[in-house]
């Protein structure tokens, strides 16, 4: 039996949230372990999303080389490096929509909202690495902002297993979906 589709092209798009060589690659400096693992069932909700018209927008983690969050964490997507690259398997498509971002939100001082409120978005499929920071920010961001919040649990990637656990405990029982 055929699955059924969790996008509808009215009022939904998908985000893929920093699906990128420095996060998914084997040495990547900020390697997020599961990431590979997940890239097939992002996929699968592309070709889903893509088939039936709905937006695709990839949020792309972009730092400049001396920014303050590497005083966190290590050098990561360096803009202009091959780092900040989406991974090939997941190569966006003419009509997608690319948005670069410098922390872990999306909508922090990124086009986000005016692109979604322009496209008449009321709900959100999030996918991505990592989490337990960029996808936890971003849907919390997502809600406060009035979007329905989906996050597919084998879609998402963390850093550890707890975390991952963690994050989609507090997004499901503190970003509860509402009825559009």
């Amino acid at each position: 039996m055929k699955q059924k589709s969790k996008v509808k092209t009215s009022d939904t798009a998908v985000l893929v949230i920093d699906m990128l060589n420095d996060f998914v690659l084997d040495n990547a400096p900020l390697f997020v372990p599961g990431a590979k693992q997940i890239i097939p069932n992002i996929r699968a909700i592309l070709d889903d999303a893509r088939s039936n018209a709905v937006p695709v927008v990839y949020l792309v983690d972009t730092h400049k080389p001396d920014d303050p969050e590497f005083r966190v964490w290590p050098a990561h997507a360096v803009k202009g490096t091959p780092g900040d690259e989406i991974v090939s398997e997941l190569a966006p498509h003419k009509n997608d929509i690319i948005i670069r971002k410098t922390t872990y939100s999306g909508f922090y001082k990124t086009r986000l909202l005016k692109t979604l409120r322009e496209l008449r978005v009321k709900k959100l499929i999030i996918t991505g690495v990592a989490t337990e920071i960029c996808v936890q920010y971003t849907s919390a961001d997502a809600y406060m902002n009035g979007f329905i919040v989906d996050v597919p649990d084998n879609s998402t990637s963390a850093l550890t297993t707890e975390n991952k656990v963690f994050a989609l405990n507090m997004i499901k029982n503190v970003l509860k979906p509402r009825q559009v």
